[in-house]
Protein backbone atom coordinates (compact mmCIF):
# COMPACT_ATOMS: atom_id res chain seq x y z
CA UNK A 1 0.00 0.00 0.00
CA UNK A 2 1.26 3.49 -0.79
CA UNK A 3 0.80 6.14 1.88
CA UNK A 4 1.25 9.81 1.06
CA UNK A 5 1.86 12.01 4.08
CA UNK A 6 1.14 15.70 3.66
CA UNK A 7 3.36 17.40 6.21
CA UNK A 8 6.95 17.28 7.41
CA UNK A 9 6.62 17.59 11.19
CA UNK A 10 6.67 15.19 14.10
CA UNK A 11 3.28 13.61 13.40
CA UNK A 12 4.40 12.97 9.83
CA UNK A 13 7.45 11.18 11.23
CA UNK A 14 5.32 9.13 13.58
CA UNK A 15 2.87 7.93 10.94
CA UNK A 16 5.69 7.28 8.47
CA UNK A 17 7.54 5.15 11.01
CA UNK A 18 4.49 2.94 11.56
CA UNK A 19 3.71 2.74 7.84
CA UNK A 20 7.26 1.67 6.97
CA UNK A 21 7.31 -0.79 9.87
CA UNK A 22 4.22 -2.35 8.30
CA UNK A 23 5.94 -2.77 4.94
CA UNK A 24 4.13 0.06 3.14
CA UNK A 25 5.58 2.67 0.79
CA UNK A 26 5.69 6.27 2.00
CA UNK A 27 5.64 9.49 -0.02
CA UNK A 28 6.19 12.83 1.71
CA UNK A 29 4.61 16.02 0.37
CA UNK A 30 5.56 19.31 2.02
CA UNK A 31 5.02 23.02 1.53
CA UNK A 32 8.26 22.86 -0.45
CA UNK A 33 9.87 19.89 -2.16
CA UNK A 34 13.09 20.49 -0.24
CA UNK A 35 11.34 19.97 3.10
CA UNK A 36 9.82 16.73 1.87
CA UNK A 37 13.21 15.55 0.61
CA UNK A 38 14.83 16.32 3.97
CA UNK A 39 12.37 14.21 5.95
CA UNK A 40 12.46 11.43 3.37
CA UNK A 41 16.25 11.30 3.79
CA UNK A 42 15.76 10.65 7.52
CA UNK A 43 14.15 7.31 6.65
CA UNK A 44 16.78 6.12 4.21
CA UNK A 45 17.22 2.37 4.49
CA UNK A 46 13.92 1.81 6.32
CA UNK A 47 11.84 0.99 3.25
CA UNK A 48 10.44 2.54 0.10
CA UNK A 49 10.25 6.25 0.87
CA UNK A 50 10.58 9.36 -1.26
CA UNK A 51 9.50 12.98 -1.63
CA UNK A 52 7.07 14.36 -4.19
CA UNK A 53 5.13 17.51 -5.04
CA UNK A 54 1.81 15.75 -5.73
CA UNK A 55 -0.18 13.31 -3.63
CA UNK A 56 -0.82 9.77 -4.83
CA UNK A 57 -1.50 6.25 -3.66
CA UNK A 58 -4.09 4.59 -1.46
CA UNK A 59 -4.07 6.76 1.67
CA UNK A 60 -3.36 10.48 2.00
CA UNK A 61 -2.62 11.47 5.59
CA UNK A 62 -3.08 15.11 6.60
CA UNK A 63 -0.21 15.48 9.07
CA UNK A 64 -0.51 19.27 9.31
CA UNK A 65 -2.08 21.60 11.89
CA UNK A 66 -5.86 21.72 11.68
CA UNK A 67 -5.82 25.34 10.48
CA UNK A 68 -3.75 24.30 7.45
CA UNK A 69 -5.67 21.12 6.62
CA UNK A 70 -8.54 22.58 4.54
CA UNK A 71 -6.03 24.55 2.47
CA UNK A 72 -3.97 21.40 1.87
CA UNK A 73 -7.08 19.55 0.70
CA UNK A 74 -7.98 22.35 -1.71
CA UNK A 75 -4.40 22.57 -2.97
CA UNK A 76 -4.31 18.86 -3.85
CA UNK A 77 -7.99 18.40 -4.71
CA UNK A 78 -7.24 17.44 -8.29
CA UNK A 79 -4.96 14.62 -7.16
CA UNK A 80 -7.21 12.98 -4.56
CA UNK A 81 -9.44 10.84 -6.79
CA UNK A 82 -9.20 7.18 -5.78
CA UNK A 83 -7.56 7.91 -2.42
CA UNK A 84 -8.74 7.83 1.18
CA UNK A 85 -8.13 11.07 3.09
CA UNK A 86 -6.96 10.47 6.67
CA UNK A 87 -7.45 13.36 9.10
CA UNK A 88 -5.29 13.21 12.24
CA UNK A 89 -5.77 16.86 13.20
CA UNK A 90 -7.34 18.36 16.30
CA UNK A 91 -9.02 21.79 16.07
CA UNK A 92 -6.89 23.45 18.73
CA UNK A 93 -5.23 26.88 18.76
CA UNK A 94 -1.58 26.00 19.34
CA UNK A 95 -0.77 29.45 20.74
CA UNK A 96 -3.53 29.45 23.39
CA UNK A 97 -4.13 25.69 23.70
CA UNK A 98 -7.87 26.33 23.42
CA UNK A 99 -10.36 24.53 21.13
CA UNK A 100 -11.22 26.23 17.85
CA UNK A 101 -14.76 26.95 16.71
CA UNK A 102 -15.76 24.57 13.90
CA UNK A 103 -19.40 25.67 13.61
CA UNK A 104 -21.65 25.10 11.79
CA UNK A 105 -19.97 21.67 11.72
CA UNK A 106 -19.69 19.30 14.67
CA UNK A 107 -16.00 18.48 14.19
CA UNK A 108 -12.89 19.53 12.37
CA UNK A 109 -13.08 16.30 10.40
CA UNK A 110 -16.46 17.35 9.02
CA UNK A 111 -14.95 20.70 7.97
CA UNK A 112 -12.29 18.80 6.05
CA UNK A 113 -14.86 16.43 4.55
CA UNK A 114 -16.83 19.46 3.36
CA UNK A 115 -13.90 20.74 1.28
CA UNK A 116 -12.81 17.29 0.05
CA UNK A 117 -13.77 16.46 -3.54
CA UNK A 118 -16.92 14.41 -4.07
CA UNK A 119 -16.26 10.70 -3.78
CA UNK A 120 -13.14 11.06 -1.62
CA UNK A 121 -13.86 9.44 1.78
CA UNK A 122 -12.51 11.05 4.94
CA UNK A 123 -11.45 8.93 7.90
CA UNK A 124 -10.55 10.31 11.33
CA UNK A 125 -7.60 8.48 12.89
CA UNK A 126 -4.40 8.96 14.92
CA UNK A 127 -5.60 12.23 16.51
CA UNK A 128 -5.53 10.88 20.09
CA UNK A 129 -1.95 9.59 19.74
CA UNK A 130 1.21 11.65 20.19
CA UNK A 131 4.07 11.76 17.71
CA UNK A 132 6.67 10.17 19.96
CA UNK A 133 4.44 7.28 20.88
CA UNK A 134 3.67 6.69 17.22
CA UNK A 135 7.37 6.39 16.49
CA UNK A 136 7.60 3.68 19.15
CA UNK A 137 4.21 2.17 18.34
CA UNK A 138 3.65 1.40 22.02
CA UNK A 139 3.67 2.77 25.55
CA UNK A 140 4.81 0.72 28.55
CA UNK A 141 4.93 -2.42 26.41
CA UNK A 142 1.34 -2.01 25.21
CA UNK A 143 0.52 -1.37 21.53
CA UNK A 144 -1.19 1.92 20.80
CA UNK A 145 -4.95 1.98 20.37
CA UNK A 146 -5.87 4.02 17.29
CA UNK A 147 -9.49 5.14 17.11
CA UNK A 148 -11.02 5.26 13.63
CA UNK A 149 -14.20 6.99 12.45
CA UNK A 150 -15.57 7.36 8.93
CA UNK A 151 -18.67 6.87 6.83
CA UNK A 152 -17.07 4.58 4.23
CA UNK A 153 -16.58 1.02 5.48
CA UNK A 154 -13.89 0.13 2.92
CA UNK A 155 -11.99 3.33 3.71
CA UNK A 156 -12.07 2.56 7.45
CA UNK A 157 -10.83 -0.96 6.72
CA UNK A 158 -7.89 0.39 4.73
CA UNK A 159 -6.88 2.67 7.60
CA UNK A 160 -7.33 -0.21 10.05
CA UNK A 161 -4.96 -2.27 7.91
CA UNK A 162 -2.33 0.48 8.11
CA UNK A 163 -2.73 0.61 11.88
CA UNK A 164 -2.61 -3.16 12.32
CA UNK A 165 0.37 -3.64 10.00
CA UNK A 166 2.23 -1.00 12.02
CA UNK A 167 1.89 -3.07 15.18
CA UNK A 168 -0.97 -1.09 16.73
CA UNK A 169 -4.61 -1.89 17.49
CA UNK A 170 -7.38 -0.25 15.43
CA UNK A 171 -10.58 0.53 17.31
CA UNK A 172 -13.70 1.23 15.26
CA UNK A 173 -15.54 4.27 16.57
CA UNK A 174 -18.25 4.34 13.89
CA UNK A 175 -19.34 7.01 11.45
CA UNK A 176 -17.53 10.30 10.81
CA UNK A 177 -20.02 11.95 13.18
CA UNK A 178 -18.02 10.31 15.98
CA UNK A 179 -15.04 12.48 15.06
CA UNK A 180 -16.49 15.05 17.43
CA UNK A 181 -15.93 12.71 20.36
CA UNK A 182 -12.51 11.62 19.08
CA UNK A 183 -11.39 15.23 18.83
CA UNK A 184 -12.64 15.87 22.36
CA UNK A 185 -10.65 12.83 23.48
CA UNK A 186 -7.56 14.09 21.68
CA UNK A 187 -7.92 17.50 23.33
CA UNK A 188 -8.43 15.96 26.77
CA UNK A 189 -5.34 13.82 26.28
CA UNK A 190 -3.37 16.98 25.55
CA UNK A 191 -4.58 19.05 28.51
CA UNK A 192 -3.87 16.35 31.11
CA UNK A 193 -0.19 16.19 30.14
CA UNK A 194 0.70 19.06 32.48
CA UNK A 195 -1.10 17.80 35.59
CA UNK A 196 0.17 14.25 35.07
CA UNK A 197 3.68 15.34 33.98
CA UNK A 198 3.60 12.68 31.28
CA UNK A 199 5.41 14.89 28.72
CA UNK A 200 3.30 13.75 25.76
CA UNK A 201 4.54 10.19 26.21
CA UNK A 202 1.23 8.68 27.37
CA UNK A 203 -1.45 6.80 25.45
CA UNK A 204 -5.21 6.34 25.64
CA UNK A 205 -5.78 2.61 26.10
CA UNK A 206 -8.99 0.57 26.20
CA UNK A 207 -8.67 -2.33 28.61
CA UNK A 208 -11.05 -5.25 28.94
Amino acid sequence: MRVTIVGTGNMARGVATRALAGGHDVVFVGTALGKAEDIADEFEGQGEVRAAEAVEGDLVVLAVPYTEAPHAVRQHAGELAGTVLVDLTNPVDISTFEPLDVSPFRSGAEVIADVAPDGVPVVKAFNAAFAGTLVAGEVAGQPLDIFIAGDDEEARALVARLVRDGGMRPIEAGALARARELEALGYLHMVIQGPLATHFASAVKVMS
